[in-house]
């Protein structure tokens, strides 16, 4: 069987119809996240048919509420978290990180939308900052490659 990928016309993606896309983004370590909404940005600017509004949030705790918010007041066919949880010398990575990404496939699950997980979840600034395109590619572009290829996915199934 073969899979379904998001069409591609003259090397950018499309939708086969509209769609409209959230992102929602952590301004705490703005100088990461800044670089993941970039790296996004520029794959929704190159992808045919969608239309994005971007959402600003204190930090990646207050993503889930927000994605939720958006999800149950707006017609949006897919969601993107983006943030940098970062674990420091205290237990605070432990009481974000597992909540956060819990509580998004909940969502995601209860409202049947897809929600891309954008956020970094790392042991160091170092590592957070080779994930937002320094070393190891853009964590923010692929999260946005994934969603529209589950919007695309939808679309062309009718899920």
């Amino acid at each position: 069987m073969e899979r379904a990928k998001p069409k591609v016309w003259y090397g950018k993606p499309y939708l086969i119809k509209p769609a409209r896309v959230g992102i929602v983004v952590s301004d705490f370590n703005e100088y990461i996240t800044q670089k993941l909404l970039e790296g996004a940005l520029a794959v929704f600017a190159d992808t045919m048919n969608c239309e994005v509004e971007v959402f600003h949030v204190p930090g990646s705790f207050e993503i889930p509420v927000t994605a939720s918010r958006i999800l149950e007041r707006r017609d949006v066919n897919g969601l993107l978290a983006l943030g940098a949880i970062i674990r420091g010398e205290t237990s605070h990575f432990e009481y974000v990180a597992g909540p956060v990404s819990q509580a998004l496939m909940k969502l995601s699950l209860d409202y049947r939308k897809p929600i891309a997980f954008g956020i970094l979840t790392t042991d160091s600034v170092e590592q957070a900052l080779n994930r937002a395109g320094i070393k190891y590619g853009n964590k923010g572009r692929d999260a946005a490659l994934s969603l529209i290829r589950l919007i695309a996915l939808y679309q062309e199934a009718d899920l």
